[in-house]
């Protein structure tokens, strides 16, 4: 046996691994509901091909046999907004067609698919096509355009399947992250839909029996049937009665770049807050002074702040307890819970209305969607009593821990697989490889 060896890196192009097949034109008039399933670019989703609700097949013909698929060739999206998106083909999908205006890269003698499908899935190969793709009414590539982009690799085999190896080695931990996220997710959604529809008997500690089941128990409400416990009060009537405990952000002109600073009192803008988690990387501040001006705008620990504007308004999250007092952005509102009701509670009971899309209700839909204050202040919600608030969110907290933990490995391991592909694909670090 040899001693380990390190080969030879080389500036080329995707086409000295690799060339690229274009699908076929398939008639409409050959679709059917059983079949080879038809793959379009709408398949590639999350870099795998997915089953689409919407998919349509062809029957199985000999003539065809050159655009069959088999499981983990690699695939691209080539036109569209999409374009350039890429996934590898699951079992699921099988047995399956390539439809025109998606390409598949088929190794060559010089290259490792499983290492190809690392390159084309790199920042700088799918940049590489957004700044150079030609430019029409949509983007549009062609193979050759695929094969000419520049791109550096090792010229041993041995070591592009050692490269491969090691990130499919964190490709799978990140896929096992995210099914265990889907599944807590699966589990606190149903989990908030008995909770806030049925909640939890005080004396026996366990979910109320069913409307269907113990109608007794229930009364009709502006929410429809709710336990005889319950009250169904208005945000505002849930809020603290304190002065401004539902408030937005100071209006556009009161807060603008020329006031923003880089220390001094803290901007909450609605980005921190998306995700229904709140996470703040990087802070923009105002002086005290601006602050004090703007007084009504302040937002404490404990309060709830939802995003006001944009695409995810309506999500929210609580102001952490061991963050500074902060003003809020022109595109925020917090909402200030009475002491008698759980922010916990509350702040679970809103992401249960925008999940289930009841929270639109109160958005407008001009020339960018909003949240209207006054409907939200007015808008009817539960209230158990407090000690039941409280046993209904150590419950939902208990999967949701579940959920952010597995998120905080997620986004450890995405991290990872970024530095890695940055080093391996580029030479940066060498893996070794074992000769016979």
């Amino acid at each position: 046996m040899r001693g380990w060896e390190m080969s030879e890196w080389k500036n080329g192009c995707l086409a000295d691994l690799a060339v690229v097949k274009a699908g076929y034109s398939f008639r409409s008039s050959e679709f059917t509901d059983t079949g080879r399933r038809l793959i379009k670019i709408s398949n590639i989703q999350k870099s795998n091909v997915c089953v689409q609700e919407n998919d349509v097949f062809i029957c199985n013909n000999p003539s065809y046999e050159d655009f069959e698929l088999q499981e983990n060739e690699v695939l691209i999206a080539l036109s569209g907004a999409t374009t350039g998106k890429v996934g590898k083909v699951k079992k699921d999908v099988l047995p399956a067609y390539l439809n025109q205006r998606v390409g598949k890269y088929e190794a060559n003698a010089g290259g490792c698919i499983d290492f190809i499908y690392f390159v084309v899935t790199s920042h700088a190969y799918y940049n590489f096509i957004v700044n150079n793709c030609p430019s029409s009414a949509q983007p549009n590539v062609s193979p050759k355009f695929l094969e000419s982009i520049p791109i550096i690799f090792p010229t041993s085999l041995p070591e592009q399947r050692k490269i491969a190896r090691i990130l499919s080695a964190v490709d799978a931990v990140i896929e096992k992250a995210e099914a265990a996220i889907a599944k807590y997710k699966a589990i606190k959604s149903g989990m908030m839909r008995d909770l806030f529809t049925r909640g939890i008997d005080l004396k026996t500690g366990k979910l109320r029996p069913r409307y269907e089941d113990a109608p007794e128990l229930y009364k009709q409400s502006w929410l429809g049937w709710v336990p005889k416990e319950w009250e169904v009060v208005s945000v505002e009537q849930f809020a603290s009665k304190d002065k401004n405990a539902i408030v937005d952000g100071p209006f556009g002109s009161n807060l603008k770049t020329i006031h923003y600073k880089t220390e001094g009192v803290p901007i909450i803008q609605s980005g921190f807050v998306t995700s229904n988690r709140f996470h703040a990387e990087e802070y923009l501040y105002v002086t005290k002074e601006k602050f004090i001006s703007e007084i009504r705008s302040k937002v404490s620990p404990g309060d709830i702040v939802m995003a006001k504007i944009g695409a995810q308004c309506g999500t929210s999250a609580i102001l952490p307890s061991n963050h500074p007092i902060s003003i809020l952005a022109g595109n925020c509102l917090k909402i200030t819970v009475s002491r008698t009701n759980s922010n916990v509670f509350f702040e679970h009971y809103l992401h249960y209305l925008y999940d289930t899309k009841m929270i639109f209700l109160i958005i407008s839909t001009t020339a960018q969607p909003a949240v209207s204050m006054s409907s939200l202040k007015l808008m009817s919600v539960i209230q158990p009593s407090s000690d039941e608030q409280i046993l209904i969110a150590k419950r939902i907290n208990i999967v949701a821990l579940s959920e952010i933990t597995e998120a905080s490995v997620l986004t450890k391991y995405q991290q990872l697989k970024a530095a890695l592909m940055s080093d391996l694909l580029t030479g940066k670090a060498r893996v070794k490889v074992s000769e016979p």
